[in-house]
């Protein structure tokens, strides 16, 4: 019995070494895959990234060579450090260090050391490079930009960090993303694919030819060319405009949604992000925290938008059936409410109709709107939210959707937020307690962008596409479908002629009559933004914000536009004027206010914005 059973664990133990040899020798690769990785190079094609063109068809982004110093750690031997660290004319602790970081990444995949080198140090390096063993150059495109305009549009590329390396495989150390703007919203298209080559290696780690003839070698494809929606000149226009000014401008096609023109200044020559001066050129511009370049004051400045808002106002009253066009306000230099307070007014012919009170921008006219219809529902909570449900129709206190990657969402306030404001049910609030809301002020934020996408939507008479700034791929006839889907609000369209025929009036009789443009009927409106800040715990008014809406021509409008610059005074004082020289440069191609004109390019704000306070608080509503 015990021979039998001796015999069985021979026999069992000589089956499972058995089985677990022919394992090893017919179906597990991991060991021949581990053997060939150590005996094969793999190098990378890198494919050139697609250009970007305006919508004439002007070239706005294309490619330039460069070249990387890269390593591959595992075969670094006998290396003089210092000797080859001043050959690439860097200080030794800087190589040894990257050199560590290379080490830690991986040490058998390719890291750079020194990217984006210019022709005339490659050519100063390739000759000597072979003496280093697991140092080589690799070549790679960079942007070339052919504009020094529209960086917060374009965006940049920069090399991929560890936090993108965990996730996303497609990436290496070393290897360059578009980040920002259009680089990174359109990264996929753009990047193309890599192409890939095997190179085998002998047992002494030396190069003997392609892996199995290029078997598995792959060719790159190049990135896909983008056409862009805005109009180059247009935006090179709007950029010299607001040289010496903060702000933004954004301009619209209202029939389309493409974005003509996004405007955020200061903005910088985008050319000063490629090569190697780019890192220090963005700690230049990231740490000018006065200044803001690389803040996009369109997408992700939130103001209140001023008197603009009021053509709002108008429609929600109209459409909530609380006021018509024939009834008229009286003002008396502001409106009265909760006994000694006033939300004033500036000084203008009363009484008024709507279009007179969007033409004068009567602040009584507007907060009498408002408060009918919050008072129109047995609370001002059911008020407050019908309010913001039309407002959020037009695409208002929500993301705009627009294609590119920053913004924010604005604020319309809703019942829940001055209920938790007030405290209630222990404060009960009604509508005069949120009646600064009737004229853009209060609680209300906007970017920019939110601004022009509900000038648009006026313009329509009710409806809008949502803000795109690509055009077309070139080879592919759509773009994605949520920017051909017509969005349409709770407004009815027969209440826009009013609102419409108000604005007309702006430029015509009223607060902005003296930026008449000949031979184009603007209809616009006027907007100064309170501006409060906090200066050693105690709250100051600074300088107001001048605002502007417009859309042209007043019948089949082709543009519509919002401008906003920061302690620009009043609505007409900066503005309007550039909002008007906007429209006159795309409309026609030439400038005849060249009034304006001269009054704009030569201004400047920057004294304004060296005070650290301007005067105390004030009322002006034009």
């Amino acid at each position: 019995m015990r021979k039998l059973l001796l015999l069985f664990l021979v026999l069992v133990t000589g089956v499972v070494f058995a089985g677990r040899l022919f394992y090893l020798q017919i179906y597990d690769t991991s060991f021949q895959v581990l053997s060939e990785h150590n005996a094969i190079k793999t190098e990378y094609d890198y494919p050139q990234r697609g250009y970007l063109f305006d919508r004439n068809g002007d070239l706005l982004v294309s490619n330039q060579p460069s070249y990387d110093v890269m390593v591959i750690p595992k075969d670094v031997k006998n290396l003089d450090t210092l000797e080859l660290a001043n050959l690439l004319n860097i200080p030794k602790e800087t190589f040894v260090k990257k050199l560590k970081k290379a080490r830690v990444y991986s040490p058998r995949l390719p890291s750079p050391i020194i990217p984006q080198l210019t022709k005339s140090e490659y050519a100063a390096l390739s000759e000597k490079m072979h003496k280093y063993n697991g140092f080589y150059i690799q070549k790679r495109s960079l942007r070339d930009y052919q504009v020094n305009h529209s960086a917060n549009i374009l965006g940049y590329i920069s090399e991929v960090n560890e936090r993108i390396l965990k996730k996303n495989p497609y990436y290496q150390m070393g290897e360059i993303i578009g980040t920002g703007g259009v680089e990174k919203q359109y990264e996929e298209l753009l990047r193309g694919v890599k192409g890939v080559k095997y190179i085998q290696k002998d047992r002494f780690n030396r190069e003997i030819g392609s892996y199995k003839d290029g078997k598995f070698d792959t060719l790159p494809v190049r990135g896909k060319d983008i056409v862009l929606t805005i109009d180059a000149k247009l935006q090179q226009y709007g950029e010299e405009l607001m040289i010496h000014k903060r702000g933004g401008i954004v301009a619209l096609e209202p029939a389309t949604g493409e974005i003509l023109a996004l405007v955020a200044a200061p903005n910088y020559d985008p050319a000063l992000l490629v090569g190697r001066e780019r890192s220090k050129n963005f700690s230049k511009l990231y740490y000018d925290t006065i200044a803001q370049p690389l803040f996009d004051r369109v997408l992700k400045g939130e103001y209140p938008p001023g008197s603009p808002f009021k053509a709002l106002t108008a429609l929600i009253g109209l459409q909530e059936g609380v006021m018509d066009t024939s009834e008229k306000v009286s003002c008396h230099g502001g409106y009265n409410y909760g006994g000694a307070k006033k939300l004033g007014c500036h000084h203008h012919r009363s009484p008024l109709s709507m279009t007179d009170g969007i033409a004068n921008s009567c602040n009584s006219y507007f907060a009498t709107v408002y408060r009918r219809t919050i008072d129109k529902y047995p609370t001002a909570q059911e008020g407050i939210d019908n309010w913001k449900k039309h407002l959020s129709s037009f695409g208002l206190g929500q993301y705009v959707g627009h294609d590119l990657p920053e913004g924010r969402k604005g604020l319309i306030p809703d019942a829940n937020y001055y209920n938790r404001f007030y405290q209630y049910p222990k404060y009960n609030w009604y509508a005069p307690a949120t009646i600064s809301n009737a004229i853009g002020q209060g609680e209300v934020l906007m970017t920019p962008m939110h601004m022009v996408n509900f000038t648009a939507a006026i313009a329509n008479r009710g409806w809008f596409y949502k803000p795109h700034i690509i055009k077309n791929v070139v080879g592919e006839d759509t773009i994605p479908s949520k920017y051909t889907e017509k969005q349409i609000t709770t407004i009815d369209p027969q209440y826009f002629g009013p609102v419409i025929e108000g604005m007309a009036g702006v430029y015509e009789y009223g607060t902005a009559a003296n930026l008449k443009i000949p031979e184009i009927e603007i209809c616009g409106k006027t907007g100064t933004a309170e501006n409060y800040t906090k200066i050693d715990g105690v709250r100051k008014q600074l300088t107001d914000h001048s605002v502007f809406v417009a859309f042209a021509p007043k019948d089949n409008p082709q543009i519509a536009i919002a401008v906003f610059v920061e302690n620009g005074y009043w609505g007409s004082r900066w503005a309007g004027r550039i909002a008007s020289l906007m429209i006159e440069k795309y409309i026609k191609g030439e400038i005849t206010r060249t009034d304006l004109e001269t009054y704009v390019l030569n201004g400047s704000l920057e004294e304004e914005y060296a005070k650290p306070y301007s005067g105390e608080p004030f009322t002006i509503n034009r």
